[in-house]
């Protein structure tokens, strides 16, 4: 049996690593939405034909005309993540996987907490881009105004108009009291809530946990999620400290936590993620209602 004292780094067990990935996958909004690609190193391209090859009329006896199609190579990079969980010392004497089962659930919500908020938002992001800058630069904007129906509408219309179906939503829990009151001409609801999945327009929308969705820059986005590329690599690796101060856990008497004094330990687990979204006129955002008026 291994035990965390006599191996205080390395990569977590496969089983347990598994676990923690399927647990990112079931928790973020992101994840969920996006296309997902399989990393092998730090760097991948992704061909992508952006103006295809023509089709002619030809008459009897003319020659074919011929034309070639226009590629991009987008590339994703995966970035590493941290997450430091505190634990007792006495979780030195335990298993390895003993102590992962336990820890499990909450290294997977902070993975999947900041992947959202990287990703979707760009708040704290190591990304390029997110989908809020994207749909920002392709000026695919509206402030929330009377009519959530017709705003959602028109919010779709923006990427509609530049030739993307909009598959998707995603947004912050607070819209889901307003969605539940829309109805159609008919009385029909528009919004479908299911134990799996919700629907809105009849498409999936995803309400974005734990405060990773910014209400204040946004109530939702819309999108055509295939231009939304998240590269996994799933090694996770992790190392026991013993000896940091982890300025922003506080204790009961108002000092950050220090493991030596505090007699605890932590588990740091990292992992490697990147994400894309390779055409910016396939997002669109609905502003919060006022957003601009004090200069955001």
């Amino acid at each position: 049996m291994t035990y965390l004292k006599d191996e205080l780094r390395g990569f977590v067990p496969k089983p347990k690593a598994n676990e923690i990935m399927k647990d990112v996958a079931r928790g973020s909004s992101l994840i969920r939405l996006s296309r997902i690609e399989q990393m092998t190193s730090d760097k991948k391209q992704f061909p992508m034909m952006v103006d295809g090859p023509g089709a002619y009329w030809v008459g009897e006896s003319e020659r074919i005309q011929t034309s070639k199609a226009e590629w991009i190579f987008p590339e994703i990079e995966a970035k590493k993540l941290a997450v430091i969980v505190p634990t007792t010392r006495e979780k030195m004497n335990d298993s390895t996987i003993d102590v992962f089962g336990e820890m499990r659930p909450a290294i997977s919500e902070a993975f999947y907490t900041t992947i959202d908020a990287a990703g979707l938002m760009g708040t704290n992001s190591p990304f390029s881009k997110s989908v809020l800058k994207s749909a920002v630069e392709a000026k695919n904007e509206i402030t929330l105004g009377d009519n959530l129906d017709i705003d959602a509408s028109e919010l779709m219309g923006l990427i509609e108009e530049k030739g993307h179906d909009v598959n998707g939503f995603a947004a912050h829990y607070g819209m889901k009291n307003k969605l539940r009151k829309l109805r159609d001409a008919n009385g029909n609801a528009l919004f479908v809530p299911g134990v799996g999945q919700s629907e809105f327009y009849s498409n999936p929308i995803e309400f974005v946990r734990n405060g990773a969705f910014d209400k204040s820059q946004a109530e939702a986005i819309a999108a055509n999620w295939n231009y939304s590329i998240v590269g996994i690599r799933e090694d996770i690796s992790y190392e026991i400290l013993t000896e940091a101060t982890l300025q922003n856990v506080t204790m009961s008497d108002g000092k950050p936590l220090s493991l030596a004094e505090n007699d605890m330990i932590a588990i740091k687990a990292t992992m490697r993620i990147g994400y894309l979204p390779i055409k910016d006129e396939a997002f669109a955002v609905l502003r919060p209602k006022g957003f601009g008026d004090s200069g955001e």
